[in-house]
C-alpha cells in the first residue's frame, strides 16, 4: 500500500496523468472543498474533466470533502497569507494554528484503516489531490502523514518538475 498526493498548480495536464501513471496510481481521492481550479490553463483539474479523463486511464475518482478543511479553517490562512502578503500559488508551508485546526476539526476524527478500506482492499496506490504545488503548503501532506503514522504505508509526494 503506498499513498501519493499531487497538487495541481505547476502541471500541464500531460504532465500531470503522467505522473498518475507512473505512480501506479489505481485511486484518485480528490480530497478539495470546491472541485474546480481558476484559469485555463487548469482547466483539466475541474472534476468534470478530471473524472473523464482519469477514467480513460482506469483511475477510479472519488471525491472526499469530509477531508478537505472547512472554509472557518482555510480562512485561518488566508488570514496569515494576506498579513503576510504570500500568494496561495506561492505558499511555502502552513501555519501552526491551520495545523491545530485542521488537526482537531478534521484528523481527530479520522480512521486511517477505515479510510483505505473504503476503497477496497485491493488497492495497492491511492493519490490524495488538492491544488497546492508544495506538499507542505496543502492539507493533503498533513492528511497523508497521520495515515503514514498510524498505517506505516509508504507515502510519496508528487510535483511538477
Amino acid at each position: 500500500m503506498k499513498i501519493v498526493t499531487i497538487g495541481v498548480y505547476g502541471y500541464t495536464a500531460d504532465s500531470f496523468f503522467s505522473d498518475l501513471q507512473t505512480a501506479g496510481v489505481e485511486v484518485f481521492c480528490d480530497i478539495r472543498w470546491r472541485r474546480g481550479v481558476r484559469g485555463a490553463e487548469y482547466a483539466f483539474a475541474n472534476h468534470k474533466r478530471l473524472q473523464a479523463q482519469l477514467e480513460s486511464y482506469g483511475i477510479k475518482y472519488f471525491h472526499r470533502r469530509d477531508l478537505a478543511p472547512t472554509p472557518e479553517i482555510r480562512n485561518i490562512q488566508q488570514s496569515l497569507d494576506k498579513f503576510e502578503q504570500v500568494a496561495k500559488r506561492k505558499r511555502e508551508g502552513l501555519s501552526s494554528e491551520f495545523k491545530e485546526a485542521y488537526q482537531r476539526e478534521i484528523l481527530d476524527h479520522f480512521d486511517p484503516q477505515e479510510f483505505i478500506e473504503w476503497f477496497g482492499r485491493s488497492v495497492k496506490v491511492i493519490a490524495l489531490c488538492c491544488v497546492e504545488r508544495v506538499p507542505e503548503a496543502c492539507h493533503r501532506s498533513l492528511l497523508a502523514e497521520a495515515i503514514k503514522e498510524r498505517l506505516g504505508v509508504d507515502v510519496q509526494h508528487l510535483t511538477p518538475s
